[in-house]
């Protein structure tokens, strides 16, 4: 059987900018016999991540983070569905997902690898498991758990950074059914100011490109920021700890303004910056969702409910093909996708 896969063809650098020529769709047969405890799957979502970025170094900078390698199939994120089993916990039509699912149309997994997913949990949105019922959806939702010390009843305001991306626009609406009583949101387009505002509950946005950021949030934050989920880094950042009140709280998601530079990870803060960080007591730890996979289980049924009930919204950007992924990784890179950026295989 020959089936289509997708390769690292060259690394942009440390500090180059990724393109969509840096991958490659190559057609190479499939076996047609597994053996026992093998899975084969057909392909029908995978998801393009930020955290992409640094597997395509030779070095990703991450002790959990294995890179890319040239020639090689690339991975991440997948759903698929089983078209043959020989392992106990898999039969055909079985939906399932891998962490580290190859770039190809159609696989031949280790069973062990893979997990079986509830359809009825998200009615039937498969994608939602790669996003809102996944590892993105998970991250804000255990990042605010766990760093953002949101207390109902307290008045809290919070700031998203790349708010209109998969995690800031689940991270708003959270922080919202949390507690916080006023969420306002940073992004790059008008047209993202105004679906975080009109869809996803955010009581203002702020479009960084346009006018001063540091003079909107003074005035959409009148009582400063209690808690601040970081997408970003960099000067949007810097702005934002300058409004921090004392004893506040960063959530340090990612900081995807720094991923196409060879800085470590958490990027350190200018002078100034720091300076008021340490004297106005404000956590900046770095957050990890690999590390509260014991509270995976539970916390997962939370989203599914709060998107059953029409409270947690969720926007996906959909590009079709295996052939594209490289595209829709450029893409996501530079703020073209609006949520999560998912890839469709197949139907």
């Amino acid at each position: 059987m020959i089936i289509q896969r997708v390769v690292l063809n060259s690394r942009p650098g440390k500090n180059g900018v990724p393109v969509a020529e840096n991958f490659q769709i190559e057609a190479v047969p499939l076996p047609d016999k597994i053996t026992d405890g093998q899975v084969r799957v057909r392909t029908l979502y995978l998801s393009v991540d930020p955290y992409m970025r640094c597997r395509m170094n030779e070095d990703t900078g991450s002790d959990y983070l294995l890179p890319w390698q040239l020639s090689e199939v690339a991975d991440g994120g997948g759903i698929g569905v089983v078209e043959e089993s020989k392992h106990a916990n898999f039969a055909k039509g079985d939906i399932v997902t891998s962490f580290n699912w190859p770039w190809q149309t159609k696989v031949i997994l280790d069973g062990r690898l893979l997990q079986k997913l509830e359809p009825q949990l998200v009615d039937g949105h498969l994608s939602y498991f790669l996003g809102a019922a996944g590892i993105t959806g998970l991250t804000s939702f255990l990042g605010i758990k766990e760093k953002g010390h949101v207390t109902l009843g307290d008045n809290q305001t919070m700031v998203v950074s790349g708010a209109a991306g998969a995690c800031g626009s689940l991270a708003g609406q959270i922080g919202r059914l949390e507690g916080c009583s006023r969420v306002v949101g940073i992004c790059g387009t008008d047209e993202k100011c105004s679906i975080l505002v009109s869809e996803m509950g955010f009581d203002a946005a702020i479009n960084y490109k346009k006018g001063n950021v540091a003079e909107q949030l003074h005035e959409l934050c009148p009582a400063g920021v209690d808690v601040y989920f970081d997408n970003v880094g960099g000067d949007i950042s810097d702005a934002v700890i300058n409004q921090m009140n004392q004893n506040s709280h960063i959530i340090l998601c990612g900081q995807i303004s720094q991923y196409n530079k060879d800085v470590p990870y958490p990027p350190p803060l200018p002078p100034a910056v720091e300076e008021i960080q340490k004297a106005r007591n404000i956590t900046r730890e770095r957050f990890l969702v690999l590390n509260y996979m014991d509270k995976q289980e539970a916390s997962i049924l939370q989203l599914c409910q709060w998107i059953k009930e029409g409270k947690l919204k969720v926007k996906e950007t959909v590009v079709k093909g295996l052939e594209n992924i490289g595209g829709a990784f450029q893409s996501m890179m530079t703020g073209g996708n609006i949520g999560k950026q998912i890839v469709l295989i197949s139907e």
